[in-house]
């Protein structure tokens, strides 16, 4: 499961990416809009900022605003950054590897075997799936209903 701090980034930078390219908004029309407590907020964007992600402006159209494009953001990116490796065992992490204590061969482990698909079929999807492709999706089911 992903952590409820990832959940309030993505609604986050969904908000940030229907305001529309160059557009900003303040932190308290993002907290509002997505129901996400305020301080944490803060702390949330404060860490895509690091990361590249988004970017802060100063004085009356201020707030923060989308760094990159919205089709070159990934779920997965986003994931990584707020919560850390999407592996569900340290031996399969791209970012964190290392051998599980337990075991004796990697080759012949039967669990990571099972559990290389499981994350190979998550990576797949979140690593593909951009902010822009999820506002796409979401659009065409409202279009549709």
């Amino acid at each position: 499961m992903i952590s409820q701090k990832a959940r309030y980034a993505l609604r986050a930078l969904v908000a940030l990416t229907r305001a529309g390219e160059g557009e900003s908004l303040m932190i308290s029309e993002i907290a509002a809009g997505q129901d996400i407590p305020k301080k944490f907020l803060e702390q949330i964007l404060l860490e895509l900022k690091r990361s590249g992600i988004v970017m802060s402006k100063r004085g009356k159209a201020g707030g923060y605003l989308l760094l990159k494009a919205p089709e070159e953001i990934s779920f997965g990116e986003v994931l990584r950054i707020i919560d850390g490796p999407i592996a569900p065992l340290p031996c399969l992490s791209k970012i964190a590897y290392r051998r599980c204590i337990d075991c004796r061969s990697e080759d012949d482990c039967e669990i990571r075997h099972v559990f290389a698909k499981v994350t190979d079929a998550t990576r797949a999807v979140l690593d593909q799936t951009t902010l822009a492709d999820a506002i796409g999706e979401v659009d065409l089911l409202e279009k549709a209903s």
